[in-house]
């Protein structure tokens, strides 16, 4: 049979058709009013993706990009810092605070799991200036609760830090009302695009703390994007392809929505919800054992390796049979599971695909498989989330 490429990964995704038509006809110069006019819009539909009134930068950059920015732009030489990390993306918190001289505390799970707020109570003390945490860690799988953590720090002068860059468009957030001062995505996620942007919206809070950190800072300047935003510009050249396919991208998600973006950011959430739902349900009908069991996300689905199986034949397999691209564990966990991601230009029919494969892959390496289980299990979840909705239309 002929082979249909997919990416099955949590970044980059499978990009969005009319995304990357408008990339084709981006050839405008980046210093005239119509670009200007195209930047304010994405500025303006990126608040609404994110669920936010706070103002909303955008850099040239990979999501670490975003990440970076945060901590060069609210902390200081020395400040103590409290960092959550289950994974290698929380990893990648202490790594930064490390880098800009801060002082930070760990509060740590193991992989596959998350970090509770008690934990986070625990650790939590005054003079810690910003807690750091992943949203949902794309490396386990697994998603903190970032609801009850915001909680423990109002009333605090503690900010409150969230890379979301896999968990825009698969969780919902409150970000306003939980108090989430920093909330940061990139394009290569649940927007459907090439990777090369990072995003982030800032609080209040946060902007007021930029005036007295002392961190050195250049071209992520928050403040400065901050201040060429207004006017429609970015600090320096921007990926005007880029910034054409995410315009192209949020007006998708609008019409998905019936032409309002925040029902359409609503759907797609529900879209990873559901497909995450089948996904797992699939896996413990073949008999496989869930990796963030306890606290999973929608982003993704981590699936421990059956016994004896090396994760990256089970890669390989799913590239060379199917062409279709599903990701390894990282770090300790290379190996050991597989993620198959549910995030942005992805539907019902490439849930069933990715399950469909898996079993063939499975039964190829000699692996007891009831062929056809997964996909039982999984249409079942679907029946149940959708059809109650289409009895009652």
């Amino acid at each position: 049979m002929i082979r249909k490429g997919r990416l099955f990964t949590p970044g980059p995704t499978q990009l969005l058709p009319s995304a990357q038509l408008a990339m084709a006809g981006a050839t405008m110069h980046h210093r005239t009013a119509e670009f200007r006019a195209i930047y304010t819009r994405v500025l303006a539909d990126l608040k609404t993706f994110v669920g936010t009134k706070n103002d909303v930068v955008m850099f040239t950059a990979s999501g670490t990009g975003a990440m970076e920015a945060a901590v060069a732009n609210l902390t200081s030489p020395g400040d103590k810092v409290l960092v959550v990390s289950a994974g290698k993306f929380g990893e990648r918190w202490e790594g930064l605070a490390k880098a800009y001289g801060c002082a930070f505390e760990t509060v740590r799970a193991p992989y596959g799991e998350t970090v509770t707020p008690q934990q986070v109570r625990e650790k939590l003390k005054p003079e810690h200036r910003v807690l750091f945490i992943q949203a949902t860690e794309s490396s386990t799988g697994v998603r903190h609760d970032i609801e009850a953590i915001a909680r423990l720090l109002k009333g605090t002068e503690t900010l409150l830090v969230a890379d979301a860059i896999t968990g825009l468009g698969t969780t919902h957030f409150d970000v306003d009302g939980w108090g989430m001062d920093v909330i940061i995505g990139g394009s290569q996620k649940a927007v459907m695009i090439p990777p090369g942007l990072a995003f982030c919206s800032v609080s209040d809070r946060a902007w007021a703390r930029m005036e007295t950190s002392k961190n050195p800072r250049y071209y992520f300047d928050l403040r400065k994007e901050r201040k060429n935003g207004a006017k429609g510009e970015s600090s320096y050249t921007p990926s005007t392809a880029l910034v054409v396919a995410l315009a192209a991208a949020l007006d998708y998600i609008r019409e998905q929505g019936g032409g309002d973006l925040a029902t359409g950011r609503k759907l797609l959430v529900d879209n990873a919800e559901t497909a995450a739902a089948m996904t797992r349900a699939a896996a413990k009908a073949l008999g496989l054992r869930l990796f963030s069991a306890s606290s999973p996300g929608a982003a993704l689905t981590a699936i421990a390796s059956p016994d004896g199986v090396d994760s990256s034949d089970i890669v390989k397999a799913f590239r060379n049979q199917f062409g279709a691209i599903v990701a390894n564990g990282q770090g300790e966990m290379k190996g050991q599971l597989i993620r198959i991601a549910h995030l942005g230009y992805y539907d019902y029919l490439d849930t069933i695909a990715a399950i469909g494969a898996l079993e063939q892959v499975l039964a190829g390496m000699g692996r007891p498989i009831d062929l056809g289980a997964g996909l039982r299990a999984a249409q079942q979840v679907y029946a149940e989330v959708t059809l109650p909705a289409a009895v009652a239309r």
